[in-house]
């Protein structure tokens, strides 16, 4: 098997930063058998951890964590690893969108969103990376 083919077949890497255990599992649910590699965070500080030593291609984000809001993380995250793409996920509509593509967040999804939203927009951003 060529390198080339070998890279394609490769899951791709996806973070979630997300407190809330139900939304973890549906999002679990909703990308399971899409040919990702999941993995999940609770805290800011446990992702900026994750992130010191792993580089996925998308990190899926929520706004409110238990130590700060998400949308304040990803100006971070663009300055300190400029090549992962960022999809901000919220019940806040409005004001929350638009600070969020502002401060460098590729894709906003309002919840609740559907699954072939949330996989478009990873596609998409995967896309972009080649």
């Amino acid at each position: 098997m060529t390198n080339a083919i070998a890279e394609e077949k490769k899951a791709k890497k996806v973070l979630i930063i997300e407190d809330e255990g139900d939304m973890c599992l549906l999002l679990n649910i909703m990308l399971n058998g899409k040919d990702m590699e999941l993995d999940h965070v609770k805290k800011l500080a446990a992702a900026e951890e994750y992130l010191q030593k792993q580089q996925p291609e998308v990190v899926i984000l929520d706004n409110k964590l238990p130590d700060g809001f998400g949308i304040d993380f990803i100006s971070h995250i663009k300055s300190n690893y400029p090549n992962i793409r960022i999809i901000m996920i919220s019940g806040f509509d409005g004001s929350a969108k638009d600070v969020a593509l502002e401060n460098g967040a590729d894709i906003f999804l309002e919840k609740p969103f559907t699954k072939n939203q949330l996989y478009e927009a990873i596609v998409e951003l995967m896309k972009e990376k080649i």
